[in-house]
């Protein structure tokens, strides 16, 4: 080798080197920035949880002194499809209310819908309780849900209306609670914060624990930011008059997340959306992985083509991933006792979130129990936002294909190829 092949092969590998060391800083840099994002992050849910906790007192002297008022009329409206696990558990809670008069309206497709089956079970358990099913046929619009609830409504003519899915399982005095800030003439529809209820299994447990910890903790810091302008499925107890001034139900029959829009037009119409105080239980499916993986990427879509900018906002909240990063990228570096302190703070990080929403605001004894498994869920609902920006538009629910459009609004792809 001659001495100019040896300097340029020297010169090389020493711009290779420093490329790599740059190529580490930067991720390193990444790493750094992600974690005082997510700490910002997490300061604002903690001052969000303190006045979550403290609103949700007032909110309880206001319901006790509403004991003693006539309360009104109520219509809880069931949306069915299919026999799901624990759905006589979950549909009995209602049953069970203890609440002055209301009536549950059972809507499904078709008459052989398998839902129907413990419905009439339960019908003829409860035959004091006032219930109506209501066949919806073949869906017209793109949200085959709100075409059936359209026609439950409509075969209501109370004013306080209780719109809840089929996975939802209550305490009785779950009316009692969501219906007197109604009275209020401000107030135009409640909503309630819910707790993830496992299924046997491991992702099943770390998908409640997301439901627990991490949707209520963006619920709650956005409400203290900006007021509560949307709304949650799990509960979604609304005024007739006020369902009527924004639209009615219809109006959302183009979204895959219709909860959110209805709250955001009901606000939009000059009305408060009220979060509760009330916790119900959102109780999961025993799902396998994959299934598990793509029922919330669908969510996390829904959300990325309903507000882009905030679902892009929303990966520099996560702190476990910027934690593991840190770790690799300083150890890379030849810091290794830095990359441990990132990975050690990350992990504190959803450590104390999981504690202080899941257990104090949420009241879920497992946030507390297994705090210490709560950053991996932190980490795969990271992967989980990151598949949201993969793939294409294309989605399957209950059984039928739908693509997501620009503003969140869906399209059957069956029914559309129809027409």
């Amino acid at each position: 080798m001659t001495h100019a092949a040896g300097l340029a092969l020297f010169t090389s590998a020493l711009l290779g080197l420093a490329l790599n060391v740059a190529f580490w800083r930067i991720l390193l840099a990444v790493a750094l920035a992600g974690t005082v994002s997510s700490t910002v992050f997490l300061v604002l849910v903690l001052v969000a949880a303190v006045r979550n906790l403290r609103l949700a007192r007032l909110q309880l002297q206001q319901v006790a002194l509403a004991a003693t008022a006539a309360l009104p009329p109520v219509s809880i409206f069931k949306p069915l499809h299919g026999a799901e696990p624990r759905l006589e558990e979950n549909l009995e809670s209602f049953f069970l209310q203890d609440y002055p008069a209301f009536e549950i309206v059972f809507g499904c497709r078709t008459a052989s819908d398998p839902a129907l089956q413990v419905v009439e079970l339960l019908r003829a358990r409860y035959p004091q309780v006032a219930t109506q099913v209501v066949l919806s046929g073949e869906p017209n619009w793109p949200s085959a849900k709100v075409w059936s609830l359209h026609k439950m409504i409509a075969s209501s003519r109370r004013d306080y209306l209780v719109i809840s899915d089929s996975d939802i399982l209550v305490a009785p005095d779950f009316l009692r609670n969501v219906i007197p800030p109604l009275l209020a003439p401000r107030n135009g529809l409640v909503t309630c914060l819910y707790r993830g209820v496992p299924a046997p299994g491991f992702w099943s447990c770390l998908e409640a624990l997301g439901m627990s910890v991490e949707m209520p903790s963006g619920v709650i810091a956005a409400d203290m930011l900006e007021g509560m302008q949307f709304a949650l499925g799990s509960v979604l107890a609304v005024r007739r008059d006020a369902l009527e001034k924004c639209g009615g139900i219809s109006s959302t029959a183009e979204y895959y997340s219709d909860d959110f829009v209805l709250g955001n037009r009901v606000h939009a119409a000059g009305y408060q959306v009220v979060l509760s105080h009330y916790r119900v239980n959102h109780v999961l499916c025993d799902q396998s992985f994959a299934n598990t993986f793509a029922t919330q990427v669908r969510w996390m879509q829904s959300t990325r083509y309903s507000r882009p900018k905030g679902h892009l906002g929303t990966g520099l909240t996560f702190a476990t991933p910027f934690g593991v990063l840190g770790l690799v990228a300083a150890a890379a570096l030849g810091h290794l006792s830095l990359g441990l302190g990132l990975l050690a703070w990350s992990l504190l990080n959803r450590v104390v979130q999981s504690i202080a929403v899941g257990y104090f605001v949420i009241g879920d004894r497992r946030a507390l129990g297994l705090c210490w498994l709560y950053p991996l869920r932190d980490l795969s609902g990271f992967l989980v936002w990151l598949g949201s920006y993969c793939g294409g538009s294309h989605f399957r629910w209950r059984g039928e294909l739908y693509r997501f459009t620009p503003g969140g609004r869906i399209v059957s792809v069956k029914r559309a190829a129809k027409t």
